[in-house]
């Protein structure tokens, strides 16, 4: 049969005028070039398809010469329709070319006639974008979008993983029965991806009769860490010291969250709220690769409850208070 103008449309063959209406709407504003300015030249041949498949459905004749002859019989226009009534669609005779000019037209008398300009539409003023997008909620309704939480331990946003989520929705078939659709989702958590961030599936939520599908979200979440925790690129550790190690040193071996061992020495002495800084130990930063926050470490100086007399004197000795 050639072109399957049925499949491109996304409707069965006995497909009513108002099932091709609907189809049509939804992927022309879909794939109008205007709307697809990244991609336009594969939404120009896609808003090109559609606009000729609705073309040939919505016409009586030219549709029963194409389910009986295909797409070249209806081109070669050898075929007459079956029968006279065929012609009430108001279609006419000899070979069907479609003039890409027209997908403009079909889509005007769609969406507003004269009231929405087309940009490249034979001549007609170009603020097609500000006009029938600005309005396309008024054509089309997209339900709001679903955001699920990604609960995300500290080393995955440290090293980067990659996540799949199992999700079930409901979508509308071609006969507009609603109908449950399971489906997995990977996600590519970065390295350094903060609490908040949003990762946006289009049109992967739930479908409602006469709407196009909602936006899927998942929104990142952070899981508390027994050791490390985390103030925007940096990573902060609470580390206990007694005061003999606080006047005297101590060297610190710590496990980063990709499992490495690293040895700090403390050499200065240590004050209560003394605060040791380990440059390129953070987080990784997301938007700059390759470099990362700070390593603070936070002291707390744990004094002796209570000292001899012996050692008192010992201590005043040392410190020269006697």
């Amino acid at each position: 049969m050639g072109v399957d103008y049925y499949n491109i449309l996304k409707v069965g063959r006995n497909a009513s005028e108002e099932d091709l209406k609907k189809a049509y709407k939804r992927l022309a504003m879909k794939w109008h070039p205007d709307k697809n300015s990244t991609n336009k030249k594969e939404a120009e041949a896609k808003f090109k398809q559609i606009s000729e498949a609705y073309d040939v459905l919505s016409d009586s004749q030219k549709r029963q010469i194409y389910d009986i002859y295909g797409e070249e019989g209806l081109k070669s226009g050898q075929f007459p329709p079956p029968s006279p009534s065929a012609t009430s669609g108001g279609g006419s005779g000899g070979a069907f070319r479609f003039d890409p000019r027209d997908a403009e037209y079909i889509f005007d008398e769609f969406f507003g006639g004269s009231d929405y300009a087309v940009s490249g539409g034979g001549g007609k003023n170009s603020n097609f974008s500000e006009n029938v997008f600005k309005n396309s909620n008024q054509t089309i309704r997209k339900p709001a979008a679903v955001e699920n939480k990604l609960s995300c331990s500290l080393e995955d946003l440290y090293k980067g993983s990659r996540r799949k989520m199992k999700i079930s929705r409901i979508v509308t078939d071609e006969s507009g029965k609603p109908r449950t659709v399971e489906e997995v989702l990977a996600i590519d958590i970065k390295p350094g991806w903060k609490k908040g961030t949003k990762i946006t599936f289009p049109e992967k939520g739930s479908q409602e009769p006469g709407a196009v599908p909602g936006d899927l979200i998942f929104v990142v979440d952070e899981k508390p860490h027994a050791v490390f925790k985390r103030d925007g690129n940096d990573l902060v550790i609470h580390q206990r010291i007694l005061l003999l190690e606080a006047l005297t040193g101590k060297t610190l071996n710590l496990i980063t969250l990709d499992g490495r061992n690293i040895t700090i020495p403390v050499t200065e002495i240590v004050r209560p709220g003394h605060e040791a800084v380990i440059p390129d130990e953070g987080m990784p930063i997301s938007k700059e690769p390759g470099k990362k926050g700070n390593l603070r470490i936070k002291f707390d100086v744990k004094f002796p409850s209570r000292l001899t007399a012996e050692q008192k004197s010992e201590l005043k000795r040392v410190l020269g208070g006697g």
